[in-house]
């Protein structure tokens, strides 16, 4: 007796499902390109659990006497994490014309990016006992800040003085367009004239502010930045996973076309990263 098998069946029983590394299929996403990936998670009840150590003090010594006791703190923080999915049904004859596929590809990618990056960066803290969605890391408690930022970037310069003294190396400045936009009208008082505070801008091929590069992100909250150690926010992101299913629209004679991705993230020492706002 013959048995029916995967590779033997019609592609309507046996639908296609595509895994991508996140790094390949979503390189834009914030939370790549600002954050340390540490783990795969699957599913809303496991979550990840980061250890690390409080440093003690040390402590003089005087040879031949006692050394002082030093007790490192042993924490840990929970992270949990949100799917982000995208579904869309076209008819299969449109699903079959010339191109299709690859542009509903990057459509799926960049609406997931789009989703991935507000809730990495700016989404709003559940209220209790809700979980999810996640906070963004704008809203994380304890964060190192500065406000009415206005004139000049002074406060921004005590930012990263603040967030270096609490142990960071700030890899990246991330903000909202029209805080760059605002930064950038700033002028020299010195100069009497119309000269911008961080020159012209014209000529550079990718923007830095004090020696750290910037980058914009339309989901950042308006006029709101942040400074970020990329070795101080933990993450954890699943593969992107995709799926094309030709029977689940079976009597419309359409294709099914499914993405999710699953990302979370958590900051152990949150004073070492930065946040401004701008009046």
């Amino acid at each position: 007796m013959a048995s029916t098998t995967t590779t033997t069946a019609a592609q309507v029983w046996r639908p296609d499902q595509n895994i991508f590394a996140p790094e390949d299929a979503l390189p834009d996403a914030a939370i790549l390109q600002h954050s340390t990936v540490s783990a795969n998670i699957e599913g809303d009840a496991p979550s990840m659990r980061v250890g690390y150590i409080s440093d003690a003090a040390a402590a003089y010594h005087n040879e031949g006497a006692t050394l002082t006791d030093t007790d490192p703190d042993l924490d840990e923080i929970v992270v949990i994490t949100q799917e982000i999915g995208f579904y869309h049904e076209m008819t299969r004859d449109q699903y079959r014309k010339t191109n299709t596929p690859e542009q509903l590809a990057q459509s799926v990618a960049r609406s997931i990016t789009r989703l991935a990056d507000k809730s990495f960066l700016s989404e709003a803290n559940p209220t209790s006992p809700a979980v999810r969605p996640i906070g963004g890391l704008e809203n994380y408690t304890g964060l190192s800040s500065q406000t009415a930022v206005a004139t000049n970037i002074d406060k921004l310069i005590d930012l990263e003085a603040t967030v270096r003294s609490a142990g960071a190396e700030p890899t990246a400045w991330v903000m909202a367009p029209d805080a760059w936009a605002a930064l950038r009208k700033m002028k020299q008082v010195s100069s009497g004239g119309n000269l911008g505070l961080l020159g012209s801008g014209t000529e550079d091929a990718k923007p830095y502010l004090l020696s750290i590069p910037v980058f914009l992100n339309s989901q950042m909250s308006s006029k709101t930045g942040l400074l970020v150690d990329k070795n101080e926010i933990v993450s954890a992101v699943s593969g992107l996973e995709v799926d094309v299913d030709h029977s689940a629209a079976f009597k419309s004679v359409k294709v099914a076309i499914r993405g999710t991705w699953r990302i979370g993230y958590g900051v152990p020492r949150p004073t070492r990263i930065g946040k401004f706002t701008l009046t």
